[in-house]
């Protein structure tokens, strides 16, 4: 099947000249717009608290069942675009995203908003690993990395964009408009991808959708790769849950910072995001798991760090470079796990992404526990440090000697 796609897609692009940069840029704002609605709780748990009379656990709930919604959609989607195509199911997708985000927009009550974020999150998963396999068989090689790196990137961005939004949508407007503006985002972004994104190769009529669970059994018998998610479950939890810590503690009575001057620190974290797409032409050059190993001390010294001192300027670039860090791990893990899947890199990407944002559901009610009700930061940046370093262990029992080939393949 996968030789079929491959001399379909070059047939096509020998008749066709692709408007390669225009895609990218296309799959760039949809993997922001996209991948935002994860994050736009974050902000929001203090404020879900008040409104509906909620435990801070309780309020994060509704972060934590759209990573749930998104991890088990992750894990079904890819077998559906192999059968009906890649370009229909981000666009049904998409205008899922839309209704449901205005919905959210109209609710007032806290079990319907629980509900809809769950079915927001199943949306969601249309996209991440639907457009990844979409670069893969839309994009030559010589620009395929690039393209899955700004694609990895907009979902990187996201973490930060989402945050922003969100405050300040919510804190002039309320937080119903928090959705209903990202309704008419997916609304646009969904005419765009429409219009504009070109045609992925005819599907394959014959596919089952569920053939890629057959190697299931493979993949799961794979130490290698049970390392490599061990690294995936940490990596975004301690993502979202360093930003619910972060937004806690400066706005405690420590600093005292307001929403705004919250909003400048939180976007400063996109500088730490520039690294991403440079990350294949450093594994080209180190080695991937030199990339990891060395991209993950980064981000555990960072946490620590951050609660050890008490210096705002301090506590910002060490924001920043731990979101450095991050931002280097994801691809390279991406790469790890594709090349160790081997003949079933379909089912060991998808189960990656599952586990991956399995993780981002623990993360609130996770960095929420860890504070305790002293509300101890600096402590709870310390034992983040310490869940992130399982990740960096994991990460040095994968099998070394790949390297050479995962350099090839990056």
């Amino acid at each position: 099947m996968s030789k079929l796609r491959t001399d379909h897609t070059a047939i096509q692009q020998k008749s066709v000249v692709l408007p390669y940069a225009w895609m990218t840029v296309i799959l760039c704002w949809s993997a922001i717009a996209v991948m935002s609605s994860l994050y736009v709780t974050i902000p929001l748990v203090p404020l879900f608290a008040d409104i509906f009379g909620k435990t801070l656990a309780e309020a994060a709930i509704p972060g934590s069942i759209f990573s749930l919604g998104f991890a088990a959609g992750c894990l079904v989607y890819g077998g559906l675009s192999d059968r009906f195509g890649r370009k229909q199911i981000i666009v049904t997708g998409l205008f899922a995203l839309t209704i449901i985000s205005l919905c959210l927009g109209f609710t007032s009550q806290y079990p319907l908003l629980i509900t809809l974020r769950l079915l927001q999150g199943l949306a969601a998963a249309t996209f991440s690993p639907v457009a990844l396999a979409y670069a893969v068989d839309m994009f030559p090689s010589e620009k395929r990395v690039t393209a899955i790196g700004f694609i990895s990137t907009g979902f990187l961005v996201a973490g930060i964009a989402g945050q922003v939004f969100s405050i300040v949508i919510s804190e002039h407007m309320g937080w119903n408009m928090v959705f209903r503006v990202l309704g008419v985002l997916y609304a646009i972004t969904f005419l765009i991808v429409t219009f504009f994104l070109p045609k992925a190769p005819t599907p394959q009529r014959g596919v089952r959708i569920w053939a890629s669970f057959s190697q299931l059994g493979t993949v799961l018998r794979s130490y290698p790769l049970w390392f490599s998610y061990t690294v995936a479950f940490v990596l975004l939890m301690s993502f979202v849950s360093m930003y619910t810590v972060l937004g806690s503690y400066l706005s405690g009575p420590e600093f005292g910072l307001n929403r705004t001057q919250m909003l400048y620190i939180r976007a400063a974290g996109i500088i730490g995001m520039l690294l991403s797409p440079f990350a294949g032409k450093l594994a080209q050059k180190f080695g991937v798991h030199l990339i990891l190993r060395t991209a993950l001390v980064l981000s555990i010294l960072s946490l620590a760090l951050m609660g050890m001192t008490h210096s705002l300027i301090a506590i910002v670039v060490l924001s920043v470079c731990f979101v450095s860090g991050i931002a280097l791990s994801v691809p390279s893990l991406i790469a790890i796990v594709g090349q160790l899947g081997g003949s079933a890199r379909a089912i060991a990407v998808s189960l990656y992404t599952f586990i991956l944002f399995a993780g981002t559901s623990l993360a609130p009610m996770l960095s929420i526990r860890l504070m305790g009700d002293g509300g101890n930061q600096a402590i709870t940046f310390m034992l983040l440090a310490a869940v992130l370093s399982v990740g960096f262990i994991a990460s040095l029992l994968i099998r070394s000697h790949q390297n050479d080939s995962l350099k090839r393949s990056v």
